[in-house]
């Protein structure tokens, strides 16, 4: 796949030194091409490569963690299953969820591991507060929950300094495959969604999409850029 294919911008930087960032809407993609391409990025560092960030939903999978253990895949019917390279257990992805992933070189801007998780929580959380829904976070369990129910996930891989993976923000999808595992190793583990929590409120994709990069790009240093969903 060809990423200038697809709609990009370059993020303003809010301070003098901060690298370039490139923002790319990759739309609904099968998970295969997307993950090869960055792993492809990981593994051929560059001097001076910009960062990244992509923002996309995937066709139907579950994905398996470098821990994954066998037994939280239940009964995943016709949905293939993918072995990655990303931390954590077993997670579904789908259209209708909105995913971000995080290309950075965490090396250049001497962030580490538990900031980059930082940033990617805070910027779920921006975006469930701006539709009126309260979510926290848990200790020793990476993720958003909107009361006992998830609605947001993350992963990360981390090679030559750069990361890859990232987020995943349940919008207005299909649940139902997440009771086919055991999402993110947990048993009977609730899973929610954005459209559950808000009234009279329509959610294109395209428009949470505006909101959750505008609230990475902030977290991350960067100008937010609200004329996102207008192009």
């Amino acid at each position: 796949m060809l990423l200038t294919d697809y709609k990009w911008f370059k993020a303003e930087p809010l301070a003098v030194g901060n690298p370039e960032l490139i923002v790319r809407r990759l739309g609904l993609q099968d998970y295969a091409p997307i993950w090869n391409c960055m792993r492809y990025l990981s593994e051929s560092p560059k001097e001076n490569r910009c960062d990244e960030m992509w923002l996309l939903s995937h066709k139907p999978i579950f994905t398996q963690g470098q821990a994954g253990n066998k037994e939280h895949l239940l009964n995943t019917g016709d949905i293939p299953v993918m072995q990655i390279d990303r931390g954590g257990q077993v997670t579904y992805h789908g259209p209708g969820q909105l995913v971000g992933y995080v290309l950075i070189d965490v090396r250049r801007r001497k962030m580490g591991v538990r900031a980059l998780v930082d940033v990617l929580e805070k910027a779920m959380l921006g975006v469930l507060s701006y539709y009126g829904i309260e979510a926290q976070t848990r200790p020793k369990a990476p993720g958003i929950y909107v009361k006992n129910a998830k609605i947001g996930a993350l992963g990360l891989r981390i090679k030559n300094g750069l990361s890859y993976h990232g987020l995943s923000l349940n919008v207005d999808m299909d649940l139902t495959p997440f009771s086919q595992i055991n999402p993110c190793g947990f048993e009977n583990l609730a899973v929610t969604q954005i459209v559950d929590h808000v009234k009279g409120i329509e959610l294109p994709m395209q428009d949470v999409s505006r909101v959750l990069s505008n609230k990475l790009l902030t977290e991350l240093g960067y100008n937010e850029y609200y004329n996102l969903s207008a192009e």
